[in-house]
C-alpha cells in the first residue's frame, strides 16, 4: 500500500500512467489529419490496399497506427458527419494495444472501435467484433459499414437465422460482427462437421468485445452447449412434482438462526436444508427416509431407495424441490407460449432457446403443468472464458470495467485502461436512501416518480425483475402516472423505449440496462423521430428532410429539458455488483449533460437481507424510527458497498473454480478437435494405422518381458488372443518359444508385415481413395462418440471427486491425474478400435454391391441460444464417382440389433435412428 501511495506521488496513478504513453502516438495520429483530409476515395482504398502488401511482407500495424488512424477519422466524418474525439482515438489505440477500454455511456463506443478493427483488418486474418444480441450486431454492422466500405475493407454479420454458406460469407469478410454466443456456437459446429469444406470460422486473431464485463464475467459461468436428445424420463418428473407438497423444510434454530447438526446427533425435523445464497437443496437423513416411503407408498419403487435402479429419484426430488422453492416465475424465468423461458438476472432479457441444465429445466416445466422437453445429452460444449482465451489478442470495451480489473487481469490477462470522458461529468450520485420495508420503499418511489413527472423531468427507473418493473408500473398507473416499461416480455421494442427516454415527462421502467447499445438524448431521439416520419420506404433524401426538421424540434427540447435537471436515475435496488449499478447510473449524464442518480433501498430487498438485515431492523426499531422514514447517510453507502464487494468476491472465486476444472477439459477439447481437424485434412489415413499397430507390438512384446515362467505363459497366452481377436492373426507355432528371446524383433517384425501385407491388399482393391474416405469415416464416428461418453465421465468425475477432500485430499487435483487417465485412455482406445477394424474389414467384389453407404449426421440444440444450424444432410464418405466398380467395403463386425442402441450415440434405438 505505501509502495502505491509513493509511486502515485511521483508518477501520477495507474490511469494517468497509461494515457501519458498513448499520448506521442495521439499527437502523430493527429499530425496526420491535415493529409487524410486530401485524400480521395480512390486514395483511401489504394491506401489500405498497399498496407495489407507491407504486412505481407513482413512489416507491423504498428508501423501503420498514424496514418490508419487518420483514415479511419477522416472516413467517419465524410461518411457519418462524426470527427471522432481524441478521447475515442485514445480508446481506439487501448483495443489495438490487447487491452480493455472503460468509457463512459454515451461516449460513441461502437465509433471509437472502427480504428482498431480497420487497422487489424489489414493483417488479412479477419477481426470479430462481438456484441450482446443480434440487434445491436445487425444495427452496427449496417450503421459502420458505409465507413469501412469507402476505406476499402469489408464487413459481414453473423445472425442466428443465418445457414451454413451465408455464415462462411460472412467470416471471410475482414471485419465480421456478431454475438458471443454465435461465435461460440459455431466454433463448436465447426468441430463436429465432417468435411473441412464444411467449417465456417477460418480462425481467431482478433476480437474486440462490445460489453466485455457483461460477456467474460456475468456470463462466464454458463457453458456453451450442443446437445442430443437422451433417453426419455420426462414422466418421472411430473410424478415426483405432485408428492412435493408432503415434504416440509428443516427449521432452524430460533435461538442460533442455524440448522440441526445431525452429525452432533442434534434432532431434526423437517425433510430437506435451503441454502438461498448458492441455490443449492440438501435432503436431510430423516428428509431421504420420507422420500423412500413415499416412493413405495406410490408403488414407484421396490426395495430400497438406495439400490442402484432407485437412487436416481433423489435427483428427481432435489431438482423439483429447488424448482419449487428457490426459482420463482417473472423473476428467474417467464412462461410463454407454452415454454419456461429463463430470464438473464443480467440484462432482463429473455434468453432464447435456453434451458437450464442437469434436469432443473424439467422439474421447472413440471411444476408449471407443461410439457416436458425431453432431456438432452451433451454433444459438445465450451465456456466464453475459454472460448475468448483463444484469440491471439484480445481486447474489449464497456462503461464499468474497473471495479472487475483484478479478475480481468487473473483469468483474461488483461489490463483495464480507463479513458476519461470528453467533457466533465455533471450528474450529480446522491447518497441511497433506505425504507424500513418494501411496501414503505414503494410509495416513497411513486411520490418521487410523481413528482418528477409533474415537473416534465425524464426517470429511468432500473428493477432488478420482470416481477418488481410490473409491481412497479400497476403502482404507477393509479397514480395516473404514464409511463413505459421495458422487459424481457416486451424487449422488441427496446431500442425505440430506449431512444424516448430522455424526452421531456417521459417515465420508463427498465428491467437492467446493461448492454442496451442505445443512447439516451436529453429531449428525445431525433434520429428515430425521422426515421419514423420518413416511413421504411422513405429515400435517403426524404429522411433526410424529416431529420433536419426533427433536429430543429429536438434542439428545443433539449434546452428544456437540461433546465429541469436532466434525466433522473433511480434504482429500486442494490445488484451484487456494483458494476451493474454503475451501468444503470451511467445512463444519466452523456457527453456533459447534466443529470440525477439515487438509489432507494428496503430491509427486505435481497441483498440486504442477505447482509444483516434483520439485526438493522431490529435497531431501528429500538431506536423509534416513524414508519416511511428513511435513512440516510453516507456510513450506510459504504457498508452496502462492503456487501456488494464480498459477494463479488464470492463470485469471482466461483469462476475461478470453474475455470480451473474447466481447463483440463479445455485442453483435451483443443487437442481432440486438433487431431479431428488433422483426419479431415488427411489424404494418407493408412499410414497412422501402420503407427497404431506398430505401438501396440511395442508395448505387447515389452509386457512380456520379466516375470516369472508361469507368468509369462499366461502373458503370451493372452497375447496369442488379442493378436486374434484385435488383427485376425494367429502366431505360427515355431514364433511362440521365440517371443521371449533374442530373435523376438524378428517376431514383430513379421507379425507387423503381415498385418501391414493384409491391409495393402485391401487398399489395392478398393482403391486408396476410398479406403481413405472409409477410414476417416471411422474415425469421426469413433472420436464422437466417444467424446460425448468422455464429457459424461468428466461430469461425474468432478462430482464424485468433492468427496475426496474428506480424505485429505485436493479435489483439483485428483480431478486431473484422473481426467488425463481416462482421456489417454480413450485416445488409445479410438486408435487400437479402428486399426483394428481395418485389420478385420473385408473388401469383396460383388455385382450387387451398393455404391457406398450414407454417413448420418449427428443432430443437436445449441443451448444458451436458439439455433437453426442443424440441418440432416446426408453425405458419403464413399461416394459412387470415385469408387471402383463392384467393390464393397464390409466390416466382420457384429451385427445391429434392431432394438439395441444406435452405434452413433444418439441415444435413441437404432431402428429410429441409423437403422431407420
Amino acid at each position: 500500500m505505501l509502495a502505491d501511495t509513493i509511486i502515485k506521488f511521483f508518477f501520477g496513478s495507474q490511469h494517468e500512467r497509461d494515457l501519458k504513453a498513448l499520448l506521442p502516438i495521439l499527437h502523430k495520429i493527429n499530425a496526420k489529419e491535415a493529409w487524410a483530409l486530401r485524400l480521395s476515395e480512390a486514395d483511401f482504398k489504394q491506401k489500405t490496399a498497399d498496407f495489407k502488401e507491407r504486412f505481407q511482407k513482413g512489416e507491423s500495424l504498428d508501423d501503420f497506427v498514424p496514418e490508419a488512424f487518420a483514415m479511419a477519422r477522416e472516413a467517419a466524418r465524410r461518411i457519418l458527419g462524426e470527427r471522432p474525439y481524441d478521447v475515442q482515438m485514445l480508446g481506439s489505440l487501448v483495443l489495438h494495444s490487447g487491452r480493455i477500454v472503460e468509457m463512459k455511456t454515451g461516449e460513441g463506443k461502437t465509433l471509437m472501435s472502427v480504428a482498431a478493427a480497420y487497422l487489424n483488418s489489414l493483417s488479412g486474418k479477419g477481426v470479430h467484433v462481438v456484441t450482446v444480441n443480434d440487434y445491436l450486431a445487425e444495427r452496427d454492422t449496417e450503421w459502420m459499414r458505409p465507413v469501412y466500405e469507402y476505406l476499402g475493407v469489408s464487413v459481414g454479420t453473423i445472425l442466428s437465422n443465418m445457414d451454413n454458406d451465408a455464415r462462411k460469407i460472412a467470416y471471410n469478410c475482414d471485419i465480421t460482427y456478431g454475438t458471443n454466443n454465435e461465435f461460440g456456437f459455431d466454433y463448436l459446429r465447426d468441430n463436429m462437421q465432417l468435411s473441412l469444406d464444411e467449417k465456417t470460422q477460418r480462425g481467431f486473431s482478433f476480437a474486440i468485445v462490445d460489453e466485455i464485463d457483461s460477456i467474460l464475467i456475468d456470463e462466464a459461468r454458463t457453458p456453451l452447449i450442443i446437445s442430443g436428445s437422451a433417453e426419455d424420463d420426462t414422466q418421472r418428473y411430473f410424478e415426483v412434482d405432485k408428492l412435493i407438497n408432503q415434504l416440509t423444510e428443516v427449521q432452524k434454530n430460533p435461538e442460533t438462526g442455524e440448522y440441526p447438526n445431525e452429525v452432533e446427533g442434534e434432532e431434526v425435523i423437517g425433510d430437506y436444508i435451503i441454502d438461498e445464497k448458492s441455490k443449492r437443496v440438501s435432503f436431510s437423513g430423516p428428509g431421504m427416509l420420507h422420500i423412500q416411503d413415499i416412493l413405495l407408498n406410490q408403488g414407484l419403487i421396490q426395495g430400497s431407495l438406495f439400490d442402484e435402479e432407485n437412487f436416481e429419484y433423489i435427483h428427481y426430488f432435489t431438482q423439483s424441490v429447488r424448482a419449487h422453492i428457490l426459482y420463482h416465475i417473472d423473476v428467474d424465468y417467464v412462461v410463454k407460449d407454452g415454454q419456461v423461458q429463463i430470464v438473464d438476472e443480467f440484462t432482463g432479457r429473455i434468453l432464447e432457446g435456453r434451458r437450464y441444465s442437469d434436469g432443473l429445466h424439467q422439474a421447472i416445466e413440471a411444476k408449471e403443468h407443461i410439457r416436458i422437453a425431453q432431456r438432452n445429452r451433451t454433444m459438445a460444449t465450451v465456456t466464453f472464458q475459454n472460448f475468448f482465451r483463444m484469440y491471439d489478442k484480445l481486447s474489449g470495451m464497456t462503461g464499468t470495467a474497473d471495479t472487475e480489473a483484478v479478475e480481468f487481469n487473473k483469468i483474461y490477462k488483461l489490463d483495464v485502461v480507463v479513458i476519461p470522458t470528453n467533457l466533465p461529468v455533471a450528474r450529480k450520485d446522491e447518497h441511497d436512501v433506505i425504507y424500513m420495508n418494501e411496501d414503505e420503499k414503494w410509495a416513497a418511489l411513486c411520490d418521487e416518480i410523481a413528482d418528477a413527472y409533474k415537473r416534465g423531468q425524464p426517470v429511468l427507473v432500473g428493477t432488478v425483475s420482470i416481477e418488481k418493473s410490473e409491481k412497479l408500473s400497476a403502482l404507477l398507473t393509479r397514480k395516473g402516472v404514464r409511463h413505459e416499461v421495458l422487459n424481457a416480455k416486451n424487449h422488441a421494442r427496446e431500442a425505440l423505449i430506449i431512444a424516448e427516454a430522455g424526452a421531456k415527462g417521459s417515465i420508463t421502467i427498465a428491467t437492467n440496462m446493461a448492454g442496451r447499445g442505445t443512447d439516451i438524448k436529453l429531449g428525445g431521439n431525433p434520429e428515430f423521430r425521422a426515421k419514423k416520419r420518413a416511413g421504411t420506404e422513405a429515400t435517403h433524401e426524404e429522411y433526410l428532410r424529416a431529420y433536419e426538421d426533427e433536429y430543429k424540434k429536438w434542439q428545443d427540447e433539449y434546452e428544456k429539458v437540461k433546465e429541469l435537471g436532466g434525466l433522473y436515475v433511480i434504482g429500486t435496488e442494490r445488484h451484487e455488483s456494483r458494476r451493474i449499478d454503475n451501468q444503470l447510473r451511467g445512463r444519466s449524464g452523456r457527453q456533459g449533460d447534466p443529470g440525477r442518480s439515487k438509489f432507494f433501498l428496503s430491509l427486505d430487498d435481497d441483498l440486504m437481507r442477505l447482509f444483516g438485515g434483520e439485526s438493522l431492523k431490529r435497531f431501528m426499531s429500538k431506536v423509534g424510527m416513524e414508519p416511511g422514514e428513511p435513512i440516510e447517510h453516507p456510513w450506510l453507502n459504504k457498508s452496502i458497498e462492503k456487501a456488494q464487494t464480498k459477494v463479488e468476491s464470492r463470485n469471482f472465486d466461483i469462476r475461478k473454480h470453474l475455470l480451473e476444472y474447466d481447463d483440463v477439459l479445455n485442453e483435451q477439447r483443443s487437442f481432440i478437435y486438433e487431431q479431428r481437424d488433422s483426419i479431415l485434412a488427411d489424404s494418407n489415413l493408412s499410414e497412422r494405422i501402420y503407427v497404431t499397430i506398430l505401438e501396440y507390438l511395442d508395448e505387447g512384446f515389452a509386457d512380456l518381458k520379466g516375470g516369472s515362467k508361469k507368468e509369462k505363459e499366461e502373458v503370451i497366452t493372452a497375447f496369442q488372443a488379442e493378436l486374434k481377436r484385435l488383427f485376425n492373426y494367429t502366431l505360427d507355432a515355431e514364433d511362440i518359444p521365440l517371443l521371449d528371446s533374442k530373435e523376438a524383433e524378428s517376431v514383430k517384425t513379421k507379425i507387423f508385415e503381415a498385418i501391414k501385407a493384409n491391409i495393402e491388399e485391401k487398399i489395392a482393391l478398393a482403391g486408396a481413395e476410398n479406403i481413405n474416405m472409409f477410414l476417416r469415416y471411422q474415425y469421426l464416428q469413433a472420436i464422437d462418440k466417444k467424446w460425448l461418453d468422455h464429457l459424461e465421465n468428466l461430469e461425474s468425475l468432478r462430482e464424485a471427486v468433492y468427496l475426496r477432500s474428506y480424505g485429505q485430499k485436493n479435489p483439483l487435483t485428483e480431478y486431473k491425474l484422473e481426467g488425463f487417465d481416462i482421456f489417454y485412455s480413450m485416445l488409445d482406445e479410438i486408435r487400437l478400435s479402428i486399426a483394428s477394424r481395418m485389420a478385420l474389414v473385408t473388401v469383396r467384389t460383388d455385382d450387387d454391391s451398393s455404391a457406398g453407404r450414407q454417413v448420418r449426421r449427428r443432430q443437436g440444440t445449441a443451448q444458451h441460444n436458439s439455433m437453426e444450424a442443424f440441418h440432416s444432410h446426408g453425405a458419403s464418405p464413399m461416394g459412387a464417382s470415385s469408387q471402383p466398380d463392384k467393390v464393397q467395403v464390409v466390416r466382420t463386425m457384429p451385427k445391429v440389433g434392431r432394438n439395441d442402441p444406435c452405434p452413433c450415440g444418439s441415444g435413441k434405438k437404432y431402428k429410429h435412428c441409423c437403422g431407420r
